[in-house]
């Protein structure tokens, strides 16, 4: 009888813990659709570097704002944003992966008219959790 109290007692104290420690670490496709989200929807840049690794953090940062973050760093400057996960080059296997390449489908206004996109992000597991590490190249698209 002694004993339910103590049950109780850390019942109650384990209700008071932080999301924080019980949550587990995000997956590729939510670390994607968070970037994305805090870049075309919330428009904060703070909390899109949360999803980066830290030499695109640095990138981000140089534009200080989300519009010139979608123009000079994404290449697609858009309004009024759906997204979604288009594709993920990862299997039934994916606690053994360390590397994963995701599409993400773009659906919104560019210039006023609608526009479908697609953007290609590279992410890797550091520490347990996912990160962006490279911001592909779409096709047709010309690096210089």
């Amino acid at each position: 009888m002694k004993l339910l109290p103590l049950c109780l007692l850390l019942l109650l104290s384990a209700c008071g813990q932080s999301d924080d420690l019980i949550q587990s670490p995000l997956t590729p496709e939510q670390v994607s659709l968070g970037f994305f989200e805090a870049i075309y929807i919330s428009r904060d840049v703070e909390k899109a570097k949360k999803f980066v690794a830290a030499d695109i953090g640095e990138v981000i940062d140089h534009y200080h704002i989300a519009s010139a973050v979608q123009r000079y760093v994404l290449g697609l400057s858009m309004k009024q944003v759906t997204m979604s996960i288009a594709e993920i080059d990862i299997d039934f296997f994916r606690k053994f992966t360390d590397e994963v390449t995701v599409i993400v489908k773009l659906q919104g206004l560019k210039g006023g008219r609608k526009w479908i996109d697609d953007r290609t992000i590279l992410l890797q597991k550091k520490d347990n959790r996912w990160i962006i590490v490279d911001l592909l190249p779409e096709k047709g698209r010309i690096e210089g």
